[in-house]
């Protein structure tokens, strides 16, 4: 048998070919902590080397909730002593700064690591360049850009949150074949069927945190929890948009918040009452009484929020369009009718969601008897 090599040999299209399969495993790794790393990316890192000619994995790793250990780190302690002269695939650029733990560079190096592959550089301004340019520097070949369209998307949270200062923004909306969201005087109507709201559960479990207003929460009094079997843990941060601080102590969100964490944003003086339920209550007043999304998004992305799912009503899903503060739509159609009712944007037609200059369509899906239709901005 012989040593352990990297995955070099061969022609440069045979080479590319198994760079982009291995990506494609450390990126399907990854997404399986999506919502669970804030503040940390979520990255997913393979070790392979060559056995008798052919690529054998030889260390898997995805960052452990919480944001560590690092799934480079996890990798390399898994391949062992075999990582020496193997190569690292990895969905963003290795850190190279003292953190709360050392450098993943300095553990690729002292592996024996030869090559490394990685899909994109870190646009935090501690890595920006840094882990590569150290890999280079210990005599390690380092390529980067393989999967970078996907690792973009899976990584577009942290991109957001270190270029703009707010997290990555999903907005969900279901709606009637004739565009209502509601029944009349705001009455919650079951719109969609079984099917999609396993798929919402599952979107909520890969966001750090749902966000919505006050009128739903009173309206609904929902618990906003990923309850799909066995995955309450997975269960994101609940933010209320709540202007005049009404939250109804006596609601399923009040009385579960030391269980799962409530954030609430106010614009008048602090409820003792809320905070004494175990909820965080933070001011973003804006103008006239009203709310700054603005700031709501820049303190949810100081706390380490890098993606928000936004499920509120109408109300909600309109400012946050007009504001221009979204980044990704999942607009979920039922076929059924509903006649008079409140329609899915406040205010707007829902044409300025559908044909925005600033959203496009990725395509349409079926979803049980409903449909769903992902936008994402240009």
């Amino acid at each position: 048998m012989q040593g352990n090599k990297d995955v070099t040999s061969g022609t440069r299209a045979e080479l590319s070919d198994l760079d982009t399969r291995f990506m494609n495993l450390a990126l399907t790794l990854g997404r399986r902590g999506t919502g669970r790393t804030w503040p940390n990316p979520v990255v997913g890192a393979v070790v392979v080397s060559l056995r008798d000619g052919l690529p054998v994995i030889i260390g898997c790793g995805v960052t452990q909730p919480g944001g560590r250990p690092h799934a480079e780190t996890q990798a390399l302690q898994q391949a062992g002593s075999a990582a020496n002269g193997a190569t690292l695939y990895v969905t963003l650029e290795p850190c190279s700064h003292f953190g709360k733990t050392p450098p993943c560079a300095d553990a690729i190096i002292a592996a024996g690591i030869s090559r490394v592959v990685s899909a994109l550089e870190d646009p935090n301004p501690e890595v920006a360049g840094q882990g590569h340019a150290r890999l280079r520097a210990a005599g390690i070949a380092v390529d980067v850009g393989t999967g970078a369209e996907q690792a973009l998307r899976d990584h577009a949270g942290h991109i957001r949150r270190i270029r703009d200062h707010r997290p990555h923004v999903m907005l969900k909306l279901a709606m009637s074949a004739d565009g209502k969201a509601g029944k009349p005087g705001r009455l919650p109507a079951a719109i969609t069927g079984e099917a999609v709201r396993g798929r919402v559960h599952m979107l909520r479990a890969q966001h750090d945190a749902i966000l919505i207003g006050i009128g739903t929460a009173l309206a609904d009094d929902p618990r906003l929890t990923c309850r799909l079997p066995g995955m309450a843990q997975r269960s994101p941060v609940r933010v209320v948009l709540d202007a005049n601080l009404r939250l109804p102590l006596a609601g399923a969100m009040a009385k579960s918040a030391r269980e799962t964490p409530v954030w609430v944003f106010g614009a008048g003086e602090v409820a003792s009452g809320l905070r004494a339920a175990g909820i965080d209550v933070l001011q973003a007043a804006g103008e006239g009484g009203k709310l700054d999304l603005a700031a709501v998004l820049k303190e949810l992305a100081a706390r380490g929020i890098t993606r928000l799912m936004v499920e509120g009503g109408p109300t909600v899903a309109a400012s946050f369009l007009a504001a221009d503060l979204i980044d990704e739509v999942a607009l979920f159609r039922a076929p059924k009718v509903l006649g008079e009712g409140i329609d899915a944007l406040e205010g707007l037609p829902l044409t300025a969601l559908t044909q925005s200059p600033r959203l496009v369509s990725r395509g349409i899906e079926d979803v049980g008897e409903d449909t769903l239709e992902w936008f994402e901005r240009r």
